[in-house]
């Protein structure tokens, strides 16, 4: 699944893979479950249908249930996604990124929270080096 791919999902298909991978795996009536708006069943199990066509889930039968799992693994997608960020609001700059993190919600931040990135910083310059 190529980071394009991800990134081409409509709003709806989004709510979808949010709900799968919240829920690790669920059946039509599930996601329509935990959908916002009020989507019928018959729509809800047309985008599953969208999805796995697209590659971006897989369906099992149980009995006369389908149930959906994401067919790329949370990690892969979520660096994905990270690199989409990064790149279209950051202009590529993990320090951009950061400073926003740390000016927007750094004054949240515990002590403890504070430490472990600060290990992080110290791990990625060991490994620069």
């Amino acid at each position: 699944m190529t980071e394009r791919a991800h990134t081409g999902l409509t709003r709806r298909e989004r709510q979808i893979m949010d709900i799968l991978y919240r829920r690790g795996r669920a059946t039509a009536a599930e996601v329509m479950e935990d959908l916002p708006g009020d989507p019928s069943y018959s729509t809800v199990r047309t985008q599953l249908r969208v999805l796995e066509t697209k590659g971006h889930v897989r369906h099992e039968e149980e009995g006369l249930r389908y149930i959906y799992t994401p067919s790329t693994p949370r990690h892969t997608v979520r660096k994905s996604a990270l690199k989409h960020l990064v790149d279209t609001f950051f202009d590529g700059s993990a320090e951009q990124t950061v400073a926003a993190l740390l000016g927007g919600e750094g004054a949240r931040l515990s002590e403890e929270e504070l430490d472990r990135i600060a290990k992080l910083v110290m791990k990625a310059r060991k490994d620069a080096g």
